[in-house]
């Protein structure tokens, strides 16, 4: 059975817009009613996919954090490109990782992480969710059991250098949050099953901007962007993004 592979996209509405970044092992759709949501109130925003994601698991293990890295830098030339001059970033899981990374070398209006690491202390939960992908994704190309566990125990096998490679870039980006002057909204879902959620309170504590808020969600998981608190995330982000102030020149 052949999988249609997701696409980014861009929701082009005003002139204010939003990088929106998913997380591992993810891909835009993880974000795209969040985009909808904000084309709706005069918001545009630009969704990439990174190298591996969106495709097979055995596509994801060839490539690395770096290779992202490098998709999020050409997502926001492409805003760039476009003619948006005022850009926040909001990002999901390790997008989330990425969009503050985005904050500390580029000018952005304001970050969004969302349930977002800053301790690799859950390699077992990030190895588990990969399992779980790799498995989900076999049973899609409707595979038989038999075969589905022994590809699934040979991706295992492969997966530790990009674990580690994952695990040195979250400590990257964990050493440099107190040089984020933009305005930060830190989400975090309380029923989190992936990360260590003390990482939202690192970032909340961190960051140097005194333009900054926590929210934590009672009731959600780890893709809170897609879960049972999703419109109110959604009017929150709304409600954040206004109170900046998008005339000023950073």
């Amino acid at each position: 059975m052949r999988i249609k592979p997701p696409e980014p996209f861009t929701l082009e509405a005003g002139p204010r817009a939003v990088l929106l970044l998913h997380g591992f092992t993810g891909h835009s759709a993880d974000v795209r009613m969040l985009g909808r949501f904000l084309q709706k109130k005069g918001y545009t925003s630009h969704a990439p996919i990174y190298r591996g994601h969106g495709k097979t698991p055995e596509a994801l293990l060839e490539t690395t954090p770096d290779d992202w890295w490098e998709d999020v830098l050409k997502a926001y030339e492409h805003l760039v490109d476009l003619g948006y001059e005022q850009i926040a970033v909001a990002g999901l899981s390790l997008g989330g990782a990425l969009s503050l990374k985005l904050a500390n070398c580029r000018k952005v209006k304001a970050v969004i992480p969302m349930c977002t690491p800053m301790f690799f202390d859950n390699e077992k939960q990030l190895t588990h969710a990969f399992k779980m992908f790799a498995t989900q994704y076999k049973q899609l190309e409707q595979k038989s059991a038999e075969q589905i566990e022994k590809e699934v125990e040979e991706l295992m096998k492969n997966s530790r250098p990009l674990f580690e490679k994952i695990g040195r870039f979250i400590k990257e980006v964990s050493g440099i949050v107190d040089m984020i002057y933009a305005p930060t909204f830190v989400v975090q879902a309380r029923k989190d099953q992936i990360i260590n959620t003390e990482s939202a309170n690192y970032i909340y504590e961190h960051v140097a901007t005194d333009h900054k808020k926590i929210k934590w969600y009672e009731h959600s998981t780890h893709v809170i962007t897609t879960d049972v608190e999703k419109d109110q995330l959604h009017e929150d982000i709304y409600e954040f993004l206004e109170s900046l102030d998008w005339e000023s020149q950073f």
